[in-house]
């Protein structure tokens, strides 16, 4: 529907379209988190469930990531932010309003995204990275940058653009209050890799209108008895802040 997309950079950005209803006039857009891609079956998952309620779907590959162009070393959230804006440009003829959906890095890209470019008409953060330094710090504290990889994945390279773009980030939370859109937070309570206490904080400094759901016992990625409440609460918000 939309043809190739490419950011900035001139490097593909590989997505996956879900149609929806006839005469729709909004479009769901996901984004993936730090070492995941358009294919992760969560994704996936939420994308059909979206469409199969009349809403198209979009589900994306930051580039360095799946099928797209670029370099793993090269991911960061702030490219991120910069490829998600290639998609808004690519789509916006379409006229179709967007709701962003990002889980975990991706939800940080979101609130970045979404604090500066006014054509995210709707925020949706799945277990939302939230303190960026203090989850480097958690998680790859002990590797070293140009040297180690991510989670001894070694097709996921740690590189030092990636270390001082989260310390340069710190936190997104002082983004919250220029959020002008209404946001739906979606944490579960076992999620072992972003706290749950990211959402609850940045929760508190959002606007209105706002919502936050804890699922009981979800991990990062919804696996499992998780996975259908948390498309359950996508759909119900958006069937209930979409523009009837």
């Amino acid at each position: 529907m939309f043809g190739k997309i490419f950011n900035s950079h001139g490097e593909t950005i590989d997505y996956a379209f879900h149609e929806g209803s006839q005469g729709s006039r909004d479009l769901f857009i996901i984004g993936h988190g730090v070492t995941g891609n358009k294919d992760r079956p969560f994704v996936e998952a939420l994308a059909l469930a979206v469409s199969r309620e009349g809403v198209p779907a979009l589900r994306i590959s930051f580039t360095g990531n799946g099928d797209s162009g670029g370099r793993f070393e090269d991911c960061t959230i702030s490219k991120e932010v910069e490829d998600l804006k290639s998609v808004l440009t690519a789509v916006e003829s379409s006229g179709l309003s967007v709701t962003y959906a990002g889980h975990s890095m991706g939800g940080a890209v979101g609130v970045l995204a979404a604090s500066s470019d006014t054509r995210i008409r709707h925020l949706i953060s799945l277990a939302g990275m939230v303190n960026t330094e203090a989850f480097y710090e958690r998680e790859f504290g002990e590797e070293t940058p140009d040297e180690g990889c991510m989670w001894e994945d070694a097709s996921c390279p740690l590189s030092s653009q990636y270390l001082e773009d989260m310390k340069t980030i710190g936190s997104v939370a002082t983004q919250a209050p220029l959020i002008r859109v209404p946001w739906l937070l979606v944490h579960g309570t076992a999620d072992d890799v972003v706290p749950i206490e990211d959402s609850r904080e940045i929760f508190d400094l959002a606007n209105q209108p706002k919502k936050l759901i804890e699922i009981p016992e979800a991990d990062h990625v919804f696996s499992d008895q998780a996975l259908v409440p948390m498309c359950e609460a996508v759909i119900s918000w958006m069937g209930d802040t979409l523009r009837p």
